[in-house]
């Protein structure tokens, strides 16, 4: 097992497309951060007495809350570009006839997927740290002259670990409707469009608590604070909800996998 992992991981690493996309979305984030970093200072150095901020126009909420929320909620939206990254990786089995030599490389479908899948995982994990280190370095010249120790706090580290566990599931959900589809460009489709259904708010409004099965609904019910933002269901069942895409989409996809692919 740890064979095939460090095989796959291999493939990842020498694979040009997703070096490239790697760069982009980590230049993304310092791009969007520059752009948002003096709202982010003025806001905090308007800071009331009673510790409220006004991040948004008419808007005032808790501070210390609404700077969590925010730190998460920076890492979210570069974030969402990671599954169409982990469908670049899937897809890349499909160039070529790569994916019957794996096949014949590590004949055992069960074990195949499960190096592909921590694979992935880990290279994902490794890039959402980089992701979220970004976002608390430019949080932390927000708030150095007010409250630097908050992005310490137990708080804020669980909020990355939720962040990185949104960024993962996520991430090896889209993975596996790509090798179902064997479609790179079918993987990052449904990627876009779950996040704009969510995005759009629209099953939201209508029925909540199908919203709240939705993966990037589940995400942000995990991520965000339900006092800073409505939310349509708690954080524990935003887990589970992610984490059950993931594996019905890998049984799926572990299902969908075959000798006929050595073919």
């Amino acid at each position: 097992m740890a064979a095939a992992t460090r095989a796959e991981l291999t493939k990842i690493f020498t694979l040009r497309s997703v070096w490239i996309a790697t760069g982009v979305i980590l230049a993304l984030q310092v791009v969007v951060m520059l752009q948002t970093a003096r709202l982010f200072a003025d806001a905090v150095a308007n800071i009331t007495p009673d510790g409220t901020i006004e991040i948004f126009i008419d808007q005032p909420q808790p501070a210390t809350g609404a700077i969590l929320d925010l730190l998460v909620s920076s890492s979210l939206q570069i974030g969402l570009f990671l599954p169409v990254l982990a469908a670049m990786i899937a897809g890349q089995e499909f160039r070529s006839g790569q994916l019957g030599l794996t096949v014949l490389a590590v004949p055992r479908r069960g074990r195949m997927l499960a190096a592909k899948l921590l694979a992935t995982a880990s290279y994902v994990l490794l890039l959402a740290i980089l992701i979220a280190g970004v976002s608390t370095a430019f949080m932390y010249d927000a708030v150095k002259d007010w409250n630097p120790d908050l992005l310490l706090t137990g708080a804020a580290f669980l909020g990355h670990g939720r962040f990185v566990a949104f960024a993962v599931l996520f991430s090896l959900t889209v993975f596996a409707i790509t090798l179902i589809a064997r479609s790179t460009l079918t993987g990052i489709v449904v990627a876009v469009a779950l996040t704009v259904v969510t995005m759009t708010q629209i099953v939201a409004r209508t029925l909540p608590d199908l919203d709240a099965l939705l993966p990037l609904s589940a995400a942000r019910n995990l991520l965000l604070d339900a006092d800073v933002s409505r939310l349509t269901a708690g954080r524990a069942h935003g887990l589970i909800a992610l984490a059950g895409w993931t594996v019905a989409t890998a049984v799926i996809a572990g299902l969908t996998l075959g000798r006929k692919d050595a073919r």
